[in-house]
């Protein structure tokens, strides 16, 4: 059976974790193994982690979630599990100790946060070094999973030879209501990214939407890592763009569910625009910047659409977030 790598990155959210974890470890996939990342969490999530994995931590559950039937009954402890430093992870110095259990949890420590990108690119390292893989799934720490989201996600990629496949999210408050049919759509004008909210798109889909990314091995050992100059937002993007132009496919696969709290960590909620934190805010803008010079020449459409986003933010009174903005334009000296 086709092995799967799940890589959860955590910062700071150690509850939606172990909620995720738990979700995870009822999948009806059998062929898989869980790496946790933990960007540096200033509160302490990997020891939170790890007591859960030991039996001293129970999951934690928002008051109002309808969706605790996907985690509990809550899995029997301890859990067999290997902590990995930064400098471990990529090597193969310690795989003997793995061998003793059968698909141990891997935590990995980074030591540092350095982004989305390079938190998710530290377990694909790991499972590089191990070169035993078909696909890696990235699935986001503030996510439950239905029990057979993985095997549906699988056999359909799979059987259409996808290179990125999505799953159908849905709002983990609202279970009815989708969030994405796992993908989106640029304009290649603007260079704005818009989730695909209408199932006749579903087959149209410029990128994946990061928080249930499955990757084809083929596609890393072709195009390599994930890009880390962006930090957070358009990362998965780039990633598709660039997959795309060497030749691989973007596919959703229409019955992989999978439930999303969407910004938990960063502030962000696609919902309530006016809402969304001022470094979630700024990096989106930045980054599109970014994203649309490397891959859509960064002409009038740019800047256009660029203005007529300052001129949003100062009917909201956030003129701050602006001179954030301009000032990653001005040339460094």
């Amino acid at each position: 059976m086709t092995k799967i790598y799940i890589i959860i990155l955590n910062y700071n959210g150690w509850k939606d974790t172990l909620e995720c974890l738990e979700s995870v470890l009822k999948n009806d996939y059998s062929n898989y193994q869980i790496i946790v990342v933990d960007n540096n969490s200033p509160n302490g999530s990997m020891d939170f982690i790890i007591d859960w994995a030991e039996g001293r931590q129970e999951p934690v559950f928002a008051d109002n979630s309808q969706l605790k039937h996907f985690s509990q009954p809550f899995e029997i402890k301890p859990l067999p599990y290997v902590y990995y430093t930064n400098e471990e992870a990529g090597g193969r110095e310690n795989k003997t100790i793995e061998s003793s259990d059968k698909n141990p949890l891997i935590f990995i420590q980074a030591g540092e946060n350095r982004g989305f990108a390079a938190g998710n690119n530290l377990g694909i390292k790991y499972a590089l070094a191990r070169n035993d893989f078909d696909y890696i799934w990235l699935l986001n720490n503030d996510t439950v999973i239905e029990k057979d989201a993985l095997s549906r996600l699988v056999t359909f990629a799979h059987k259409h030879e996808v290179g990125i496949c999505g799953s159908i999210l849905k709002y983990y408050y609202e279970p009815e209501k989708i969030q994405a049919f796992g993908g989106g759509r640029v304009n290649k004008f603007f260079g704005t990214a818009t989730h695909v909210t209408s199932l006749n798109e579903i087959d149209k889909i410029d990128y994946v939407v990061g928080a249930a990314f499955l990757i084809n091995a083929e596609v890393i050992k072709k195009i390599g890592l994930l890009p880390e100059e962006y930090f957070l937002y358009y990362e998965e993007t780039d990633y598709c763009f660039n997959a795309k132009q060497n030749g691989f496919n973007l596919a959703v696969a229409p019955d992989s569910k999978v439930y999303h709290k969407e910004g938990a960590a960063t502030g962000a909620n696609s919902s309530k625009p006016a809402e969304r934190s001022e470094f979630s805010d700024v990096l989106s803008l930045k980054n599109r910047i970014r994203f649309h010079r490397k891959y859509l020449g960064g002409g009038p459409g740019l800047w256009s659409g660029i203005f007529i986003s300052f001129l949003i933010r100062i009917s909201r009174g956030q003129t701050k977030r602006i001179f954030k903005v301009l000032k990653t334009l001005l040339p460094k000296s």
